[in-house]
């Protein structure tokens, strides 16, 4: 899915539902790290054009279904 016409693809990771399993981290490294509390966290912002795909797909295949995109 392509965001076009000023939409921009954003993703959010739920800390109270994040298991930090690692799968969007080593999936897409550039928008998913840890944070502090040893959980995954996403980047602030629209998510670059080249990474969306990456980004659905991790949304797509989290476990507890922690991630979402918008």
């Amino acid at each position: 899915m392509s965001y076009k016409g000023g939409d921009h693809l954003k993703t959010k990771v739920d800390p109270e539902l994040c298991i930090a399993c690692g799968l969007c981290i080593s999936m897409c490294p550039d928008i998913y790290s840890w944070d502090d509390d040893g959980k995954a966290h996403a980047i602030e912002g629209p998510v670059p054009e080249d990474q969306e795909s990456c980004a659905e797909e991790a949304a797509e295949n989290c476990p507890t279904s922690a991630i979402s995109t918008e």
